[in-house]
């Protein structure tokens, strides 16, 4: 898994079938010191994430599997929204206060 923040929406009236219901975020890789990276990728959004947020990302098959049975044609999806992050005991993300 990554940590990254979401940086946008991508609506699309126009899809897969398997990708029905789905929505998807535009997400930035986040490096250990917090800093953005220049890397952007499009992720699944299973967990209600918004815009601002800091999430998980699974890649892979794990992505695709995240409902169970069904297998999605997707490569990431965000699977959890992060309330804090400490690194060497200091506060490197805390939800609450980043707004």
């Amino acid at each position: 898994m990554q940590v990254a923040k979401v940086r946008g929406t991508i609506v699309s009236t126009q899809k897969e079938e398997r990708l029905h219901g789905l929505k998807f975020l535009l997400v930035q890789l986040v490096d250990e010191e917090g800093e953005p990276m220049p890397i952007y990728e499009v992720a699944a959004d299973r967990v209600g994430a918004g815009v601002g947020e800091w999430v998980l990302i699974s890649r892979g098959s794990a992505a695709r599997r995240i409902e169970g049975s069904i297998d999605r044609p997707i490569d990431a999806a965000v699977v959890a929204i992060i309330d804090t992050v400490t690194i060497d005991n200091q506060r490197l993300y805390d939800k609450g206060t980043q707004w």
